[in-house]
């Protein structure tokens, strides 16, 4: 993508497409967990994110989450309404470096979760359906096989931005800022962006791929939806641009 004054242009394949304005709704590219027998079974008790379609089916058992961020913990609270244990797998000693303090709370005062530090999975398996996983402490890495019938990964993501030239401002971890999350310095004749719209006028980022977007389905269709009427507004500030002055 080449960023101009009022136009930019995008490149598709041979050709190089000219807009005034552009919304970028790229999404992120979910981190994957790369161990083949648990790979296999990706949709088979083996699920990315909270997946809350299939924690019914955990109904009665053992199941495992990995990640100790927010997300991971609310996904453990959501589980334990079905699960008769969920076990919170974490690299680290705890979740006090990563997860709320209220949700800590939480999790520490449900029977049915058990948060196990300095642990990581390495294997799994089943016939068909994820039936265990291989737990292994990373510190004496003494490998521990326990029976699961689920396990949810929550490996954060990161956004599909290399495509985009750098005077789109980022955050620390590469989604794209908007509105009064772009820095001042960068704000044109000191007015801050629209809501969706970035550091450069007309380009706007709705969904998972911007910065501080809640990364649910629901709320990337609500700002895409939203994203039209400022784009609207962009077109008919350049159009007045255009027009020749009055006498």
């Amino acid at each position: 993508m080449e960023v101009g004054t009022d136009h930019h242009h995008v490149r598709v394949d041979d050709a190089k497409i000219c807009a005034r304005t552009i919304v970028i709704a790229t999404g992120v590219a979910y981190r994957r967990f790369g161990v083949r027998g648990i790979e296999d079974l990706v949709g088979a008790g083996v699920y990315y994110g909270a997946a809350t379609s299939a924690a019914r089916e955990m109904t009665g058992k053992h199941v495992v989450v990995v990640g100790g961020g927010n997300s991971a913990g609310q996904a453990a609270m959501h589980l334990s309404r079905f699960a008769d244990a969920v076990t919170i797998a974490v690299r680290r000693d705890g979740l006090a470096e990563t997860m709320s303090d209220y949700l800590i709370r939480e999790i520490q005062a449900n029977p049915r979760i058990t948060v196990r530090g300095y642990t990581e999975v390495i294997d799994g398996g089943g016939d068909g359906h994820l039936e265990w996983l291989t737990l292994c402490d990373n510190r004496t890495r003494t490998p521990e096989r326990v029976e699961a019938a689920g396990l949810f990964l929550l490996l954060g993501a990161a956004p599909t931005c290399d495509w985009i030239p750098a005077q789109v401002a980022r955050d620390d971890h590469g989604f794209l800022l908007t509105g009064r999350s772009v820095p001042k310095e960068l704000w044109v004749d000191g007015v801050p962006p629209a809501f969706l719209e970035t550091s450069v006028p007309g380009i706007f980022a709705v969904g998972d791929v911007r910065s501080g977007s809640m990364k649910r389905v629901a709320s990337a269709s609500g700002e895409g939806a939203s994203s039209v009427p400022l784009v609207h507004d962009r077109l008919s500030q350049l159009r007045l641009a255009d027009l020749p002055p009055s006498h």
